[in-house]
């Protein structure tokens, strides 16, 4: 029988659903993390309108059946996200999981989107640990630092804010993310050792993207905690298709839509699959998904704990065959060029 993990609290978890669960070390740090983790971008409008009471039962439903890693942001509903997972935790013994939050993105009106001055990063900490109802944040990460270049600020300002930060209690650990991951190779190595704990990338180890394989060596040196976040492509793999905001290029919407017909007709789900294939790559330490639903959250815990059945197994072979056969295919520098075209067209 596997040993409980340090976030184990008796009378509280399924004991029985954390058994299965497997747990991780978490780079340097001291956490032990599930392979499965709550993304906290769909507890917010942030994608849609979702059904607040729903989404916190589910939360409470994971982490009672050992998930206990919740990630979110500022950004995910300007605060509502965070705010939502302040009400699902109050009932939830605070040992029982680690949570993350970032810092430097905010709003989706360009105007107020991004600041990563000390001044609003020491605020903007504060305001988290407000409506997130705890005392500390596990994990602090500076978010999508793409949109700031040159990476300067990032190293001179925010970088040694959250370190002081640290130094007062209110958080333990640092990270960092982007969509681009040579940006993150950089800003850690400009930074040096020992200043980050943790790298977060989205949607860049997939059905449709295995980018982050090229700079697995470089995060593992570094002894970094590795986070795949959206596995799901923001949706776009799932049997609801991609979204009309996707900023994906239509050539590869139409791919996913042709991959999820297929899976429709067989009575399967295209996001299991994204959900298992991500899984299987063992160089990650968590899978980061969106899941404000139980159905949601059942179909993950599925593919992570008990795998495909015969039929997925061979629709899955199908559509890596037939459908996601071009290699890497991502939409790196789409948002970037919105931000650019934005920001010079309102130079002062």
């Amino acid at each position: 029988m596997a040993s409980l993990p340090p976030t184990f609290v008796k009378g509280f978890h399924d004991e029985q659903a954390v058994q299965k669960m497997e747990y991780r070390d978490f780079g340097k740090t001291d956490m032990k993390v599930s392979r499965l983790a709550i993304g906290g971008a769909t507890l917010s409008s942030l994608f849609g309108e979702i059904n607040k009471t729903t989404a916190i039962e589910t939360v409470r439903l994971a982490i009672k059946n050992g998930i206990n890693y919740v990630d979110t942001a500022p950004f995910y509903g300007e605060g509502e996200s965070e705010q939502l997972l302040g009400e699902a935790l109050k009932v939830i013994p605070r040992q029982s999981y680690y949570l993350a939050t970032k810092i430097g993105r905010y709003s989706r009106d360009f105007s107020r989107m991004f600041d990563y001055s000390g001044k609003k990063t020491r605020e903007s900490v504060e305001k988290s640990l407000k409506l997130l109802g705890v005392d500390y944040i596990d994990v602090i990460q500076i978010h999508d630092i793409e949109f700031e270049e040159p990476i300067d600020l990032i190293l001179k300002e925010t970088l040694p804010t959250l370190e002081t930060l640290r130094k007062e209690g209110k958080i333990r650990y640092i990270g960092v993310s982007a969509y681009p991951i040579g940006i993150l190779k950089e800003c850690i190595s400009k930074a040096g050792p020992g200043h980050f704990d943790t790298v977060l990338s989205y949607s860049r180890y997939t059905l449709i993207d295995e980018t982050l394989c090229d700079f697995i060596p470089f995060f593992k040196e570094q002894n970094l905690a590795i986070i795949n976040a959206a596995v799901h492509g923001i949706g776009i793999l799932s049997n609801n298709g991609p979204q009309p905001w996707h900023p994906a290029s239509e050539k590869l919407k139409n791919q996913c839509k042709k991959a999820a017909e297929i899976c429709k007709q067989n009575g399967v789900e295209l996001g299991k699959l994204a959900m298992y294939y991500a899984a299987q790559y063992q160089d990650t330490d968590i899978c980061l998904v969106g899941m404000a639903t139980p159905e949601l959250l059942k179909i993950n815990l599925d593919a992570v704990l008990n795998g495909l059945n015969e039929k997925e197994t061979q629709i899955l072979k199908l559509i890596k065959k037939e459908i996601f056969i071009q290699g890497n295919q991502h939409w790196e520098g789409v948002e970037i060029k919105a931000y650019k075209e934005w920001k010079s067209k309102n130079k002062a």
